[in-house]
């Protein structure tokens, strides 16, 4: 299986999560991954899955994640599965009106994920969260190991 880890990133913390989420893959198949400008529709072309992910930045993906989905063709990706996830803050422990603004814009794996699918991916994983302490990180204690448990996951499951 041949695996494509597409992400954007600010400060890093999404970088680390989607080398993690290849890592776990690269157990059982073969991923690479890259950042999200880098990444040509010719490179889509040879995958059985793609998973892409950015830091989440008022509910939504950062600018180039988003325009990186906004280039696939429509089918582009029709026989190709997919996986979303992002980084965020985490709701519990801020204060009630954080969570309430957190809970109102929603995070950037859901919307992700859609595009994905809009664009005739078939998910294979629900959208997922990494966990930052604070807007440049650090990442949340255990969330490396995390992510490389995703992607190893998803890539056992489609073998």
């Amino acid at each position: 299986m041949k695996a494509l880890v597409v992400y954007d990133s600010l400060y890093g913390n999404t970088e680390k999560i989607a080398e993690a989420i290849a890592e776990g893959i690269n157990s059982t198949g073969d991923a690479i991954f890259r950042r999200a400008n880098e990444v040509s529709l010719k490179d889509l072309e040879s995958i059985d899955l793609l998973i892409v992910g950015a830091p989440t930045q008022a509910g939504r993906a950062s600018q180039p994640l988003q325009a990186f989905l906004n280039r696939i063709p429509q089918n582009e990706i029709s026989n190709i599965n997919v996986a979303a996830f992002d980084t965020r803050f985490q709701a519990q422990g801020r204060s009630w009106a954080m969570r309430k603004f957190l809970g109102a814009l929603g995070y950037a794996a859901g919307r992700i994920a859609k595009t994905l699918q809009s664009k005739g991916g078939q998910l294979v994983a629900p959208p997922e969260g990494f966990i930052v302490d604070d807007k440049e990180g650090p990442l949340k204690d255990g969330e490396l190991e995390r992510a490389a448990a995703w992607g190893k996951g998803i890539a056992e499951s489609i073998g």
